[in-house]
């Protein structure tokens, strides 16, 4: 005998009809689109050539130098997004004074449009700006070996504040019979730190970790609106190289260089998350 659906389930499926159609439509159909471009010599009639657009990409300078600016920008910027702000919600931590009114300036960069950031960025770091007056140099900073560092003090001033809320946050839910009894054997800080509050703050953590991950790669934007389509060196990424190849409509180029950087990012997440299961399972044995 055939088993009928249940009323409540076909309902549900028919709710869940748009939301998959428009999946469908704006995710799946371009992604499959993206690999077959990927896989032909050209976007209209085009023959198949396996991998030889992936093959011309790693002999292709342009795209190598945004790879390795975007990996170095993500190995500083990621790091950073992480341990500072967890320093600032230990700090927070305290009895200090105006706790509250620090809170709220650290999300204040969020409520900054990001053109507004831009303009103060140009002001402070033009080669005829306010840290050149202060200097007195005259030093054109995003055409500098420092442009890296401009961007990235730029990145850690965006999402410093927000990391910061989410520390504090998991530091406010770790249970505060753990932290007495820590202070009853006589462990410090530091101690109490790396034995009971890092083993709850790990989710957190991983949250972290993500969301910083995926703003460096948002971070094209902001240099954009700097430098323009073809900036400093070493402030050529990735997005640069598939927004030029994009205006130069070589979609096979472009598809491919989208489709490895998918791959690299989804191998990245798929670590972390792993990692992190494993953690989970190591804190619930103990």
């Amino acid at each position: 005998m055939k088993r009928r659906l249940h009323p409540k389930r076909s309902h549900t499926f028919l709710f869940l009809v748009p939301s998959l159609l428009g999946v469908a439509l704006f995710f799946v159909v371009p992604f499959g689109m993206v690999i077959y471009y990927s896989l032909v010599n050209r976007p209209v009639n085009g023959e198949f050539v396996g991998l030889d657009n992936f093959k011309a990409l790693l002999h292709n300078s342009a795209f190598l130098l945004g790879a390795k600016n975007t990996a170095i920008l993500i190995g500083l910027s990621v790091p950073l997004a992480v341990l500072l702000p967890l320093k600032l919600a230990l700090w927070l931590e305290r009895a200090i004074p105006m706790k509250s009114q620090l809170r709220t300036a650290f999300l204040s960069p969020m409520l900054v449009p990001i053109a507004s950031v831009v303009l103060v960025w140009q002001v402070l770091f033009h080669q005829n700006g306010t840290l050149n007056a202060f200097l007195e140099t005259h030093v054109d900073w995003f055409h500098s070996p420092w442009s890296i560092l401009m961007v990235l003090l730029l990145y850690l001033w965006k999402n410093i504040g927000y990391h910061t809320i989410l520390f504090t946050a998991a530091l406010a839910a770790i249970p505060r019979t753990y932290v007495d009894m820590a202070n009853l054997d006589g462990a410090g800080r530091t101690r109490q730190f790396f034995s009971v509050k890092i083993h709850f703050l790990a989710p957190t953590v991983f949250f972290v970790v993500l969301m910083s991950l995926i703003a460096s790669m948002k971070i094209f934007r902001e240099v954009w609106l700097l430098t323009g389509s073809y900036p400093y060196e070493s402030l050529y990424l990735l997005q640069h190289f598939m927004n030029n190849t994009f205006r130069t409509m070589d979609y096979q180029k472009l598809s491919a260089a989208a489709l490895m950087l998918a791959v690299v990012m989804g191998a990245l997440i798929a670590v972390l998350l792993s990692i992190e299961r494993r953690l989970d399972q190591d804190t619930e044995n103990e």
